[in-house]
Order: C-alpha cells, then sequence, then structure tokens
C-alpha cells in the first residue's frame, strides 16, 4: 500500500488546502466556538472540504480521520487497517491571531503506526514530507532538500520546546532534568505541528509535550520527525505513540532528536 501512495498527489492536496485558507487569512473572518471550547472559523473547514474531497477521489478505499469530520465510533474504527489523519488547519489560534504559524497536516496511518506524513505551512508557502523508510524532506522556492535531526553536542545550547504560559510542573521537571546534564538550556516556543518539523531540520532538540494534544495534531509530524532520525514515545513507558485509538486524546509524549 505505502508504495503506492504518491507523495506529490498529498503534498498537492496540502497546497491546494492552504490556498483555500490564505483566501481567508487575507479577508475579515468570523470565529465560532466548538463544543469543546476550541475556536473554529470559516478556513478550518475550507481546507476540510479540499482535503477530503480530495483523498476520498484519489484514494477511495480509506477511511478518514479528521478534526473537522464527524467521528465514527471506536467500533467501526478499531478493524481499519489504514486511515488518513488530518487536521485541515492546524492552529486555529495562531491563524486567528495572525502570526503565521499554522500548517496542513495529513498522515497516513497503518495498524497504528504514523507511516507518511504532510506538512505545508501556507504563510511561507514550506513543504515537509516523509515516507517511512524513505527519509524527510523539506521543499521551498521549488527546491527540495532531506532534512535530518541535529547530534546533541553537551557543550552547545539544547533547545527545548514548551509553551511559556503553559509550563506545568511536569514540564518544569523535565527541563531542570536537562540543565542538569546539559551546560545551556533555552526554552523556545513555535506554534502548531511546526515544532516537529524543526526537530527535524535540526533546529532544535527536544520536544517534551505534557498536556492535551489530538491524534490530529501529531500524526504528520510524528513520521516527519521519526524518518528524519528522532524519536517519538509515549510517557513515562518510553514506548511508540500510536493512533487510531479508542481515544483519540493523546497521552504524554517526548519527541527528542
Amino acid at each position: 500500500m505505502l508504495q503506492n501512495i504518491d507523495t506529490q498527489i498529498l503534498t498537492q492536496i496540502a497546497k491546494d488546502a492552504g490556498d483555500a485558507i490564505m483566501k481567508i487569512y487575507a479577508q475579515d473572518f468570523t470565529v465560532e466556538m466548538k463544543a469543546d471550547k476550541s475556536p473554529l472559523t470559516s478556513a478550518d473547514k475550507a481546507s476540510n472540504e479540499v482535503i477530503v474531497a480530495r483523498l476520498q477521489k484519489h484514494f477511495p478505499n480509506i477511511p478518514i480521520i479528521s478534526e473537522e469530520t464527524r467521528l465514527l465510533s471506536y467500533s467501526e474504527r478499531k478493524n481499519w487497517e489504514y486511515c488518513w489523519v488530518v487536521d485541515p488547519l492546524d492552529g486555529t489560534k495562531e491563524f486567528i491571531k495572525k502570526n503565521g504559524e499554522f500548517t496542513v497536516n495529513i498522515a497516513l496511518v497503518h495498524k497504528g503506526e504514523s507511516i507518511l506524513g504532510v506538512i505545508y505551512i501556507p504563510v511561507k508557502e514550506q513543504m515537509y514530507y516523509a515516507k517511512k523508510g524513505e527519509g524527510s524532506f523539506k521543499v521551498e522556492n521549488g527546491e527540495t532538500t532531506q532534512i535530518q535531526t541535529t547530534t546533541i553536542n553537551p557543550n552547545e545550547t539544547v533547545k527545548v520546546f514548551v509553551s511559556r504560559s503553559h509550563l506545568n510542573e511536569d514540564t518544569q521537571k523535565f527541563v531542570d532534568q536537562l540543565k542538569e546534564k546539559y551546560s545551556e538550556v533555552e526554552l523556545v516556543s513555535a506554534g502548531s505541528s511546526l515544532k516537529f518539523t524543526l526537530i527535524a531540520e535540526g533546529k532544535a532538540h527536544f520536544y517534551p509535550r505534557f498536556a492535551p494534544t489530538m491524534e490530529w495534531d501529531t500524526a504528520a509530524g510524528h513520521i516527519i520527525a521519526e524518518a528524519a532520525g528522532a524519536t517519538v514515545t509515549k510517557q513515562p513507558e518510553g514506548v511508540p505513540l500510536r493512533y487510531n485509538r479508542k481515544n483519540l486524546l493523546n497521552p504524554y509524549f517526548l519527541v527528542t532528536c
């Protein structure tokens, strides 16, 4: 199955979804609140329509889990061998703030494992993609380059992704442990799945996420970081993070270069 998936089709779908987002980004738009109090805009809906329609056209036999589509029960999902996991606009809060830190995420999951991922950053027109066993790549200004994680040098600054506004006790404990091990630890922030791409590019070293996320927030970034050399593990168990679970709320996890 994986060999039959044309990555170029997926990157084009993500770009077209990003174009739909940018049309709305340039205008005034309204913001709704979903039942879980998270924001929803017409850009989320427009991007979702593009992605779902195109995935169903090109891959009619692969079901879709999307943040903006009605979720089927686990009794229906549990026997899926493959499924798409989609966030049509990851970083809606960043979209509303107009800071550019939002993405389009599309991932293919096989028996709980993320095996293919595409992340598109509409504002920067940057594309990241990865397929299991084939490495991670970045497309910018028409050029495609393979990306890899960096090697940690104990004598250089170690960069850690944290939310400065929600630096909870578990995250602070992790940061304190790093400070005991490395000479200098810098706390950095980035919106949406950008954190995965920056670790994949070797621009940061750790991403401890000890706060709620959903599967569609991480599935695409997971394989992009992993195929570039990172590990993405459930915490504190240290086992691989899995997808299409009964509860789509992710456990705590750690991304390490």
